[in-house]
């Protein structure tokens, strides 16, 4: 459970790095860093792109440790018997390459406790689609607790202000919930990949699909170098990429030690959890009602993943 706990935050900490490179901010009361970079989607490439350079080769290194028989698998994939599993490997990769895009946007657009709590509306959108695709159909009380993230979600958007813009708040918004939805397809495909692929290499083709991707798209979608300060721009990459691994890392562990389910309910602590670190390291405030909406959303995933907890501990009849 500490596994699983330390990778949140660790998470967290790169989420508000991000921000930190997006906007300026007083750092722990102590440094004004921040404003490299406009939150944009060019901008929100090379950030991707800078991280990933990073953090590809280390995976890579760590999937050789962890499951010697990645490097053989991911060569299988191109045989025409899983060639349907190349597909929807890579499919997921540019779903995950879009949904970062998208919630690094709306970081640098809004405060990063309500992008993530807006973000972390995804397992509504999951459960909508694995109804969908898998006939899984809601129980009444995952309507319940669906309904009720969503009304979190709702109270946590934050009013046009001299601070926020209603153009800037819309587009925050409209980003958040669309990394969101489109995690959820990620989840969804993910899930049926997952049947016959290893989880290890997969992710690892998850990652290297957003590096090349966010390289392609950098030329295309290139940001005025000249605007640009690289050393701040390098450092932070660099040690978001860092945590973002050893968060990665850890999370991973923490679902081989407690498994996935009892993981998934110790991390829905991530949006109050970013919300107090944002507040801690760059004086981030929201409103009561925000807090309240934040606390609902958090509360709301608790209880989904609670409910599958439960149910596999339920004595089968």
């Amino acid at each position: 459970m500490l596994t699983v706990l330390l990778s949140s935050f660790f998470l967290t900490i790169h989420n508000v790095t991000v921000r930190v490179l997006f906007s300026e901010h007083l750092v722990l009361g102590v440094f004004v860093l921040g404003g490299y970079v406009k939150p944009d989607l060019p901008n929100s490439f090379l950030l991707m792109f800078m991280r990933m350079l990073l953090v590809v080769p280390l995976m890579a290194t760590l999937a050789l440790k962890l499951y010697p028989s990645a490097g053989k698998e991911i060569q299988d994939l191109f045989r025409r018997e899983r060639f349907d599993v190349l597909i929807q490997a890579v499919g997921c990769g540019i779903l995950m390459f879009v949904y970062i895009a998208a919630l690094y946007v709306a970081i640098g657009l809004i405060p990063t406790g309500i992008a993530l709590t807006l973000f972390f509306t995804y397992p509504v959108f999951t459960a909508l689609l694995a109804w969908k695709f898998f006939g899984d159909r809601p129980t009444p009380f995952r309507w319940l607790v669906m309904s009720m993230i969503l009304i979190g979600g709702v109270l946590t958007i934050p009013q046009s202000s001299t601070s926020y813009s209603s153009n800037t708040v819309v587009i925050g918004i409209f980003a958040s919930l669309s990394a969101g939805v489109i995690y959820a397809f990620y989840n969804v495909i993910a899930q049926i990949c997952l049947e016959k692929f290893h989880p290890v290499p997969f992710t690892w083709i998850s990652f290297t699909s957003t590096l090349l991707l966010s390289g392609v798209n950098l030329l295309i979608f290139s940001p005025s170098s000249s605007q640009l300060d690289w050393t701040p721009l390098w450092i932070g990459s660099i040690f978001s990429g860092v945590i973002s691994f050893i968060g990665h890392t850890l999370n991973n562990l923490g679902i081989r030690m407690i498994g996935a389910t009892k993981a998934s309910i110790v991390g829905s602590s991530s949006p109050a959890l970013t919300a107090l670190v944002a507040w801690i390291t760059i004086s981030e405030n929201l409103n009561l009602i925000q807090s309240l909406g934040i606390a609902v959303v958090t509360l709301g995933i608790a209880l989904l993943s609670a409910e599958g907890f439960f149910h596999q501990r339920s004595p089968s009849r």
